[in-house]
């Protein structure tokens, strides 16, 4: 019986082992062929042999096993050292496989299990000892802010210094947007007694169909990347159905709720379900109204709505009844290419707004001109159109923007003594073939742009990609602090994020670069531009920031679950277009693009703590992969409908559906993260970092990988082991005056703690669904509370909630921090 299981298993051992060496002998052989590692195709090789020797002389074929396992641990070392990454993927198949020869029934040559099997035995003790040595290496940069520096400076909060400190009454807390909360009850030394204080569930939920049966939200994102605000004892916030909730800021209760019933059509065409947050305006004293403290939302089919803070009811002089539409001046708008996600900028009784519009789908798309209105009245009050004669104006009732222009979809910001609003623009669809933009798209694509508050009239606009080809628009406004320029005067600055992980530092009343903060314009990659576009030469570079963007791939970084996948990795990174950073995208052929247009720092932007002048920045690292296709290839046979703007878009088949059909221009688009077969990122860990850089030194403090795979399993399920990989995270970080960094955003659900000063995770909450928001803090009858939105996002499929979750100090902490 046991010779019987031994030939069985034997025979199971040599078909494993030949397919894994027919397997790794032609992939090797294709990626040999395109210039790419020699390993493989020689790894196949010995697979191969010991296939072929394992059943007629098993003590060879052992050896020659034992042999390749030494070997490759050799050469995996001279790739990519010790680096537990690296090796993880290059030797843990070799070594599973020599773990399954190790049984004593598997080509079993005598009695003594150690004589026949001490070469591969040995071998794996090799392969073992360098990864557990490479497990000591670290991914962080270590460092800590200076004791003189950690002290609070006393210098004003430069985005609102009259707001009360309890209160956060904007997205990033004040319209500056620096999210630094001037509290300083829960500190290093007292959060590891934070506990939640209340939970309230917002009723919002994912409308999915029961078993089979699709819902109404299947095939959207459902995201709750809200970030509430809270005024007085009051919270405010939004759900992805646009529904506005008003909460007791002590206890969660809550104390109104509006449902705009956003008209089906719209929700059912909508590609993302999302709203980021609410703004709040008190309309001045000397301006006659009923309903003076606001509250101001988007809705998902095209509106925005004035409610009055105090009972949730429209404000009636508002618009018609409470409500405005945002279609009216953009023509035709068919359903899902236009809507708001990010709350209003309300400031000196303007509502500004822009939008998001449908990426990838025309070159004659709804306008992406800014929108200012009376906070009072409704009142169309300007708009900044940039393909206008004049480009801001007062339109009439019969006037269209012009379409297809830049828009600004994330969150704007101000500096309201300035009279400033802070509009960060994208680029002009579609997002990756610009030959059929005007001057006007390129002048103002990808850029900061500063408008008067009151007028709109364009003050200065700073551009971060020339003619962007990658849609690296730029997600969220530029936050505000002083800093001193290099001859030691104090400048008003901002800093502006960018999807690429670069910070440009400018002066925010002229959008010049501060002294001492130069920008260079260096040589990008040309070659490959589609033949009926253009490509700038040169793109800008902040000279003296530390940088997030992550240097350029080589073949050596591919990755995957298995050795296997690996190679697929390295097979498609040598058939792809790849320059380096700017690579443009090409017709024919992958182009691989990174940093991609999730970003390396996405709409959650970044958080500066104004008085010690530091930044704090999380960042994702996730390639991507881009091929322009002639759009006969799909529109010849009907696969791709033909469409001239009119009416809905029409439904693709097949092939189709997850094409950018990019109407109106000689291409399509593909465009996927870029992932193996086994739906494995091919570039390796480190996923996710969070970063501290000094504003005034202009260097990186410390930098630590954050979150893991704990809930990013095969399949998407939620269930792996906890892989200190850092992970991708979408949603920001805030920053207290206790000197504690707060953030949620990865991918493992859990809501983190930080010391400000090293960058330690000194307290940690796992959240009941994804925290993929920023979260905010404040005060009430003098305790310190923070707060996240748990409710999942699409994108990362995490899971999906409806949580709001608050936490404060334990009675006894509480009272000894007073």
């Amino acid at each position: 019986m046991q010779t019987s299981i031994s030939r069985m298993l034997s025979i199971i051992t040599t078909i494993l082992v030949g397919a894994i060496g027919l397997f790794l002998f032609f992939g090797g052989a294709q990626l040999l062929l395109l210039g790419g590692s020699w390993f493989y195709i020689a790894a196949g090789g010995v697979f191969l042999a010991v296939a072929a020797t394992g059943l007629k002389t098993p003590r060879l074929a052992l050896r020659i096993y034992a042999g390749l396992l030494l070997f490759a641990t050799l050469w995996s070392l001279l790739e990519v050292g010790f680096d537990i990454w690296g090796l993880e993927v290059r030797l843990l198949t070799l070594i599973a496989v020599g773990a399954w020869l190790l049984l004593p029934w598997v080509w079993r040559l005598s009695n003594s299990w150690l004589s026949d099997k001490r070469e591969v035995l040995g071998a794996m003790g090799v392969s073992v000892a360098a990864l557990v040595v490479s497990c000591f290496t670290s991914y962080s940069i270590n460092g800590s802010v200076p004791s003189d520096r950690m002290a609070p400076q006393g210098q004003p909060d430069t985005g609102s210094p009259e707001m009360s400190a309890a209160d956060w009454q904007a997205y990033g807390r004040t319209v500056g947007g620096d999210r630094y909360s001037p509290l300083d009850q829960i500190t290093t030394k007292n959060v590891s007694h934070l506990k939640r204080a209340w939970i309230t569930r917002t009723g919002d939920t994912q409308q999915m169909g029961e078993g089979t049966v699709a819902g109404p939200d299947q095939g959207h994102e459902f995201n709750l990347e809200l970030t509430p605000i809270k005024v007085d004892n009051t919270l405010y916030m939004c759900t992805p159905h646009s529904q506005v909730i008003a909460m007791d800021a002590a206890t969660g209760k809550i104390k109104w709720k509006f449902d705009p019933h956003p008209a089906e059509a719209d929700l059912a065409k909508n590609v993302y379900l999302a709203c980021r947050g609410v703004s709040y305006y008190r309309i001045p004293d000397e301006i006659q109204t009923g309903c003076r403290a606001r509250i101001y939302s988007p809705v998902a089919d095209v509106r925005m709505v004035a409610l009055d803070a105090e009972t949730g009811k429209p404000c009636d002089d508002f618009g018609d009844h409470g409500f405005i539409s945002l279609r009216q001046y953009l023509g035709h708008v068919p359903h899902g290419f236009h809507f708001v996600t990010s709350p209003p900028l309300v400031a000196k009784n303007r509502v500004i707004t822009g939008g998001w519009v449908f990426d990838n789908q025309a070159n004659f798309e709804p306008s992406g001109a800014v929108r200012a209105f009376d906070a009072t009245t409704g009142e169309i009050a300007w708009v900044w159109d940039a393909g206008h004669n004049p480009e801001t104006f007062k339109p009439g009732p019969d006037d269209v923007l012009t379409r297809d222009t830049p828009n600004g979809w994330g969150v704007y910001t101000a500096d309201t003594n300035l009279g400033l609003v802070y509009v960060p623009t994208g680029n002009a669809p579609p997002d990756n073939w610009g030959g059929s933009r005007r001057p006007f798209d390129d002048a103002t694509s990808s850029a900061t742009i500063a408008l008067d508050i009151e007028t709109g009239e364009r003050r200065w606009t700073y551009q971060t990609v020339h003619h962007d080809l990658w849609d690296m628009d730029i997600p969220s406004g530029p936050s505000m602090v002083d800093l001193p320029d290099s001859s030691g005067q104090m400048v008003p600055a901002l800093v502006q994020s960018t999807k690429r992980g670069e910070f440009f530092v400018l002066d925010r009343r002229t959008g010049v670069p501060v002294p001492g903060y130069p920008v260079e314009e260096r040589a990008v990659p040309t070659a490959g531009v589609a033949p009926d576009d253009r490509i700038s030469p040169t793109q800008p570079f902040p000279a003296a920031m530390p940088s997030l963007t992550p240097p350029d791939l080589k073949e050596t970084d591919m990755w995957g679950a298995t050795l296997l996948d690996q190679m697929v990795c390295r097979i498609q990174f040598r058939q792809s277009a790849y320059d380096g950073q700017f690579t443009p995208p090409h017709v024919g052929k992958t182009t691989i693009v990174y940093p991609a247009f999730y970003g390396i720092v996405d709409w959650q932007g970044i958080t500066i703590d104004p008085q010690r002048k530091i930044m704090l920045a999380n960042a994702s690292y996730l390639p991507f992969r881009i091929k322009l296709d002639h759009r006969r290839t799909l529109e010849d046979p009907g696969v791709l409908p033909k469409w001239n703007g009119n009416g809905e878009e029409p439904a693709a088949k097949g092939d189709a559906l997850s094409v950018s059909p990019d109407y109106g221009t000689p291409y399509i688009a593909y465009t996927n993260p870029w992932l193996n077969p086994l739906q494995i990122p091919c570039k390796g860990p480190v996923w996710g970092t969070l970063t501290a850089i000094d504003l005034v030194t202009k260097k990186i403090v410390w930098q630590h990988p954050v979150g893991t795979t704990r809930d990013t399993g095969p399949f998407r399920t939620h269930t792996n082991l906890p892989l200190p990989t850092g992970m991708y995270n979408i949603g920001g970080n805030i920053v207290t005056k206790g000197g504690v960094v707060f953030m949620g955003a990865t991918a493992d659900d859990y809501l983190r703690a930080f010391d400000l000063k090293t960058g330690e995770v000194i307290w940690s909450d796992r959240l009941p669904a994804g925290g993929q928001a920023t979260p905010m803090s404040y005060e009430v009858n003098g305790k310190q509370y923070v707060l996240i939105a748990a409710g999942g996002h699409g994108g990362l499929a995490t899971r999906s909630g409806d949580y709001i979750i608050a936490y404060a100090l334990d009675g006894q902490q509480g009272a000894e921090a007073h």
